[in-house]
């Protein structure tokens, strides 16, 4: 048994030394040290062995299995020393070569259309107004003549935030910026009530309608609306605002019309197109019929100038409510409006 232990101990260090890769290694580990190696069936067999000789053999054995223990942890940590310095050997740098460019971050398309608009609006004398996106029902609907109940309220399929005991009022995430223009208004009147100054404001930001998502519409999505509020404010200067605007955005030869429509918190109103530049006018996927909707327009209708602070029968205004994403999908010819929120960096590192 002790010779049988010997020639153990010598097959199992001879192996080793061949082993060259970790696949060899852990095949030597489970061939000499597993439990159907031949070590490990003598262990099993300690039963059929005298009492005199158990305790000899049971120590050689002890010391064969220890001695292979540390063979086979000294090959591994050598094979892996090895294993490290290729590793460092490969990777090794050539300090003549040049520098790797560290990519730059930069700004979102929309967020580069929005600043677009945010100057040209500046240059014609519209101040930029921040408003909250979560709001309740009265400033979403009710002060800009939507009444409860009222079906033009199907136009803008609603998200509601969950809030009990509010009866006809409840929370909703806006699903346009026309809140901003109530409390836009009520802040400047507030300042003379007798006779309130002259509005004429942007209002950016994001709103959120539950529509069907496809090529021109999304959940969510900047708009900016526009408003001005004073003495003599008639539709011509509504028109002339959006296609100066147009002609600042798309040179002097864009085309544009104005379509009658239908908004509660305007009359008479009008949507404002845009000839698509992605199929010149023949009509595609994207604009239905050769012209892009980029948003809805109109005089302040009556009921809103009141409620904002505004006497209706001394002061007019008009506004617009334009789709940013919209613009850029013309400016810079995108053909889906879900490119803007999928972070695909494939498409963001164009701009």
């Amino acid at each position: 048994m002790l010779e049988k232990l010997n020639e153990i101990e010598r097959l199992g260090l001879d192996a080793l030394e061949a082993v060259r890769d970790e696949a060899a290694l852990e095949a030597w580990r489970v061939a000499h040290l597993g439990r159907s190696s031949a070590l490990m069936q003598l262990f099993n067999g300690f039963g059929q062995l005298t009492k005199e000789e158990r305790p000899m053999v049971g120590q050689r054995a002890n010391e064969v299995k220890k001695v292979l223990e540390a063979a086979f942890g000294a090959r591994s940590e050598e094979m892996r020393q090895a294993a490290l310095k290729r590793s460092i050997e490969q990777e090794r740098l050539d300090v003549t070569l040049p520098g790797r460019r560290v990519p730059l971050g930069r700004l979102h398309p929309d967020t580069q259309i929005l600043r677009e608009l945010y100057r040209i609006f500046g240059e014609m004398g519209f101040q930029v107004y921040r408003s909250r996106e979560v709001e309740s029902d009265e400033y979403n609907f009710q002060l800009l003549n939507f009444p409860v109940g009222h079906p033009a309220r199907d136009m803008q399929d609603t998200y509601f935030v969950e809030s009990e005991g509010r009866g006809d009022n409840p929370i909703v995430l806006r699903t346009h910026t026309s809140p901003g223009q109530i409390h836009a208004m009520r802040e400047v009147a507030a300042l003379n009530p007798h006779n309130p100054p002259p509005v004429r404001i942007v209002l950016p930001g994001m709103v959120y309608r539950y529509e069907q998502v496809d090529a021109r519409h999304e959940t969510q999505f900047d708009q900016i609306e526009g408003l001005a509020v004073g003495l003599g404010i008639t539709f011509s200067n509504l028109k002339g605002t959006l296609a100066d605007l147009a002609r600042r955005l798309f040179g002097q030869n864009v085309r544009t019309r104005f379509r009658a429509s239908f908004f509660p918190f305007t009359e008479p109103s009008a949507e404002f197109d845009i000839e698509c530049f992605l199929c010149g006018g023949k009509g595609c996927t994207v604009c239905g019929g050769g012209w892009l909707e980029i948003g809805g327009c109109g005089m302040v209708h009556p009921v809103v100038l009141r409620n904002g602070g505004y006497d209706p029968e001394r002061y007019t205004g008009f506004a617009f409510g334009l789709g940013s994403q919209r613009i850029a999908m013309l400016r810079y010819r995108i053909n889906d409006i879900r490119y803007f929120w999928e972070n695909d960096l494939r498409f963001l590192e164009q701009f």
